[in-house]
């Protein structure tokens, strides 16, 4: 995608058409390397390119690879339903590296504080983020603290890194999709954003809508486990299911088609977005992803998902087709198609 602006907009950091510009042309085309040019939510490495030279002995008998993800976290407000931003940002990164194929193990938490925030809501942050790594099961092993003057920024920013394992013998990848294969989701969408847009209060509409955060990661070993074949995962976090999957048929050169019924949508999630005029397929979530399997192995999949908290909602919405190329249609309940573009933003920002 060709860059146009001279100057960044909030539509940059918004997952779309504008964010992929900036990172494809910016920080891609700067670093250079294989591992970036993957265009996946965690950088993979062998081990054995890891640990060559380190010592003398032959480590080319070394499985497995190394998958290392960061994210930053911005949302505002800092607390919404279902969830907080301290909770936010170690699912989050859990959730990358999950579907990347690995089993997550440590994260590091970085903080920008601005002046004059309670410590109390810092330290209700804090205990935010020791629950969700204990529930997802990784360590926070490190991090770092800067305070910025009153007006520099907004209460609180967190970054995170996390590292995992991939196991020897596991791949995931674009590369892996074949046509005919079949696309799931493991829940709901359009949750986590229409919960923070509720939040902040600027609209006139009230609605109990929670936010779908949590870690992914037992969700993904129950869908590996029960169908080793599973060929591309993605989490569905900024710019939605929509903006998934069109990476997903940009990078394959595959069509995408999926049935609207089929897509799992809570009522009032659904009844929200329509008074507000967004389509949910666009909207962010922070605790579902999509995964493509093999025809064959599809209610194999789903039934794995369901068994578990999280995956209730599991469903098959999909299926890989040979035109059109490398774009994504929806099959309206009337059996017409629309196309799902990828938008240029996002119509709510900083919600992750």
């Amino acid at each position: 995608m060709r860059l146009k602006d001279d100057y960044v907009t909030l539509s940059h950091g918004a997952g779309g058409k504008a964010s992929a510009a900036l990172v494809e042309q910016v920080f891609v085309s700067g670093y250079g390397n294989e591992v970036l040019d993957e265009m996946t939510d965690a950088g993979v490495l062998p081990l054995t390119e890891l640990l060559a030279g380190l010592t003398g002995e032959d480590t080319s008998s070394v499985g497995g690879k190394l998958a290392m993800s960061t994210d930053s976290y911005v949302v505002n407000p800092l607390v919404f339903p279902g969830g907080s931003i301290g909770e936010l940002a170690v699912n989050g990164t859990v959730n990358d590296l999950a579907v990347s194929g690995a089993i997550p193990k440590v994260i590091s938490a970085g903080f920008i504080l601005e002046e004059g925030l309670p410590i109390a809501d810092l330290r209700r942050e804090v205990q935010a983020m020791h629950d969700a790594a204990e529930a997802a099961g990784v360590q926070i092993i490190t991090g770092d603290t800067k305070v910025v003057p009153k007006g520099s920024g907004d209460k609180l920013f967190i970054n995170t890194a996390g590292v995992g394992i991939v196991p020897a013998g596991r791949e995931l990848g674009a590369s892996k999709v074949q046509r005919g294969d079949r696309v799931i989701v493991s829940g709901a969408i359009a949750d986590h954003g229409m919960s923070v847009m509720m939040a902040r209060g600027d609209l006139a509409i009230q609605a109990p809508i929670e936010s779908d955060t949590r870690a992914v990661n037992h969700l993904v070993e129950a869908l590996i486990g029960a169908v080793p074949e599973t060929r591309w995962m993605r989490d569905a976090t900024r710019g939605g299911l929509g903006t998934v999957l069109n990476e997903l048929a940009m990078a394959t050169g595959w069509g995408i088609a999926i049935e609207d019924e089929a897509v799992p949508v809570h009522e009032m999630t659904r009844g929200a977005c329509d008074m507000l005029g967004i389509d949910p397929i666009y909207v962010a979530n922070e605790g579902m992803f999509v995964a493509v399997v093999p025809a064959d192995q599809v209610d194999t999949a789903v039934a794995a998902l369901r068994k578990l908290p999280g995956g209730g909602e599991a469903a098959n919405i999909g299926r890989v087709v040979s035109k059109p190329e490398s774009s994504v249609v929806m099959v309206t309940a009337f059996s017409g198609t629309r196309m799902i573009d990828m938008l240029v933003g996002d119509p709510l920002p900083r919600i992750c």
